[in-house]
């Protein structure tokens, strides 16, 4: 593999054992490489600027700059549209999730989680997905949101999807379950192309830039609660 198809990676966070943990497991994947090390989100954002890395794997709480503020930079700069944001959270304790997916971040993982979904999860992300586990994530932006459980109402039309057909706000609604292109595409009885072609309107109809983003927008909309993410 050449270093052109090798996958540069951006480590962000205050802990200098965090770094070197993530960096040796990275360093044993062939296909990645960490190009920058950060102990601050002004330090990330810098370093992203001048590896032109394709992730950044992004810790929220950090001086300076934190990951929310780091992310949105990140985002909003033209010459780093092709760099991701992959956050990282404590999950039990850590109330800006929403926020930094709102920046602009394609996804969290918990601090904890299995060195190969790690490594797994920045490959996802690379490519240009979301990285959203169904039950983390709903149960996640339903705290933070502070929404009250209750039944969806299907024949009610939120004002922010208005412009959306029946059967996009289906798809979305099922999106901000957490399902994949073909979870909604066997849900809908729908072929996976169409079903993403589905999700590509709907992205842009809405102005958001990923699932991530959908995801919100599903909760944020009240087009679902968390009384109807199973």
């Amino acid at each position: 593999m050449t270093a052109s198809e090798r996958i540069n990676v951006v480590l962000a966070d205050d802990q200098n054992l965090v770094r070197a943990a993530f960096a040796m497991l990275i360093a044993s994947a062939p296909d990645m490489e960490v190009v920058g090390e950060a102990g601050t989100g002004r330090e990330a954002v810098a370093l992203a600027r001048s590896t032109r890395a394709d992730l950044v794997v992004m810790d929220i709480r950090m001086p300076d700059w934190d990951g929310i503020a780091a992310t949105r930079r990140i985002a909003a700069d033209p010459g780093l549209a092709g760099t991701r944001v992959l956050v990282l959270t404590t999950y039990d304790t850590d109330e800006h999730v929403l926020e930094a997916l709102r920046a602009g971040a394609s996804g969290f993982l918990v601090k904890d989680t299995r060195p190969a979904e790690l490594l797994d999860a920045i490959r996802t992300v690379a490519a240009g997905e979301s990285l959203l586990s169904p039950g983390p994530t709903a149960r996640l932006i339903a705290r933070v949101l502070r929404l009250p459980s209750a039944p969806e109402d299907e024949t009610r039309v939120p004002e922010t999807l208005a412009g959306l057909s029946v059967r996009e706000r289906q798809v979305l609604s099922l999106v901000g379950r957490g399902l994949n292109n073909q979870e909604v595409a066997t849900a809908l009885a729908l072929s996976p192309l169409t079903a993403k072609t589905h999700v590509s309107r709907i992205m842009g109809k809405l102005g958001v830039r990923d699932r991530a983003q959908l995801v919100i927008a599903a909760y944020e909309s009240g087009l679902i609660t968390p009384g109807t993410t199973g």
